[in-house]
């Protein structure tokens, strides 16, 4: 089998999530840059990537890296790379998107026009061909400059890895079920812990523990561009991964998890998204203010994603909003709290220093994790368990 370098993208700030999911795996990381990590596989990689990684954005095959700081060098490193070895002589290839930083090439339209003519002169003297109809299966490419570093990939996975297939209503600020997946992960949460949401919007928090929880893979029930490039990858190999995840699943496990909104609509489409995701029967969704936040038992988590106030009109309200988060946060007994937000007096009213903070981009916004951290629950003895 052929050893690819697989180059897969995530949040800012959440590469040791990634980077842990991938050891989980079983592959070799071979590089972790700032919202990247490049690791070694093979055919079966691409496949168990795409559909178990619960953080990254996307999965591609890393085909050329090169330093330009001309168009003609650029020119030259597009058509030095061995689109033969990649796309078949009728397959669809373009340049999905280029993107630049801090380099002297950045115009992406222009990038991407000349890596396309690269590609076809390349693709000629190889196929032994002057045109090509294009007519079989995509091949979309992306192209990264960072400091004159040019990366060239291919896109194994078509349209982000963020999108489930279960997630068809929104709320007003979603978070990405990537995002929302790799903040559960960052905390000590587990299975046999309370978690409550309570500001659940369409239900992602809640649903991408509760998948977590059933050890449900986030990708097996969508479709991949790599399952059409069966010069690469047989079809089988798709279908023996997918059975790999679906032997996985133990929809039986025991878990306490809820999410509040203020919103009715809102709690509907969340309930009707956890039943698209397969976790219905494991979350309890109800309409309730974060004022009436209140739970019996001790040592539960709550992770949330409250209101930023991004509209001015909402801005206002803020305040108020967050010190009743803290006042509810200080009737949980023995409790521990997780939110991201944008808003920068978030302790202030809360009332409490984070015990831990950490900067996420969620997009182009910067956001912060905080971290409010309660004590560890007493270990329980043999005979208890």
């Amino acid at each position: 089998m052929k050893t690819f370098e697989l180059l897969v993208p995530c949040h800012f700030g959440l590469e040791a999530v990634l980077k842990k999911e991938i050891y989980d795996l079983g592959y070799e990381i071979s590089k972790v840059e700032d919202g990247r990590i490049t690791f070694l596989g093979d055919e079966e990689a691409i496949c168990r990537a795409n559909i178990f990684l619960r953080t990254a954005e996307r999965v591609m095959i890393q085909v050329g890296r090169f330093r330009a700081t001309t168009f003609e060098e650029l020119f030259q490193g597009i058509k030095a790379i061995p689109w033969e070895e990649y796309i078949p002589e009728d397959g669809k290839f373009w340049v999905k998107k280029a993107s630049s930083i801090n380099s002297k090439l950045f115009s992406p339209s222009d990038i991407q026009s000349i890596a396309k003519k690269a590609m076809v002169e390349r693709m000629k003297s190889k196929y032994n061909k002057e045109w090509f109809a294009e007519d079989g299966a995509p091949y979309p490419v992306r192209i990264f400059l960072l400091k004159d570093e040019v990366t060239v990939a291919l896109d194994t996975s078509g349209e982000s890895l963020h999108k489930r297939g279960y997630r068809t209503m929104t709320s007003k600020a979603p978070l990405t079920e990537t995002l929302a997946a790799a903040l559960i992960l960052l905390t000590p949460w587990r299975p046999d812990r309370i978690l409550v949401d309570p500001f659940c919007g369409s239900g992602t928090f809640p649903i991408e523990a509760a998948m977590i929880a059933a050890n449900i893979a986030p990708g097996m029930n969508r479709e991949f561009t790599a399952e059409k490039w069966t010069n690469l990858i047989e079809r089988k190999m798709w279908y023996e991964c997918v059975k790999e995840a679906q032997d996985m699943i133990d929809v039986t496990v025991e878990v306490d998890i809820q999410g509040y909104d203020i919103d009715g609509e809102v709690i509907k489409a969340a309930r009707e998204n956890a039943r698209r995701a397969g976790v219905d029967h494991m979350i309890h969704f109800q309409q309730r203010a974060v004022a009436d936040l209140h739970h019996p038992k001790k040592y539960g988590f709550v992770i949330t994603n409250p209101p930023y106030g991004e509209r001015l009109e909402e801005k206002a309200n803020l305040p108020e909003l967050y010190t009743q988060i803290g006042k509810a946060y200080q009737n949980l007994d023995s409790w521990s709290m997780f939110l991201i937000t944008s808003y920068e007096d978030a302790e202030r009213y809360i009332g409490r220093k984070a015990d831990k903070n950490r900067k996420i981009y969620n997009g182009m916004l910067k956001t912060y994790f905080y971290q409010f951290m309660g004590p560890k629950p007493p270990k329980r003895s043999k005979q208890g368990e």
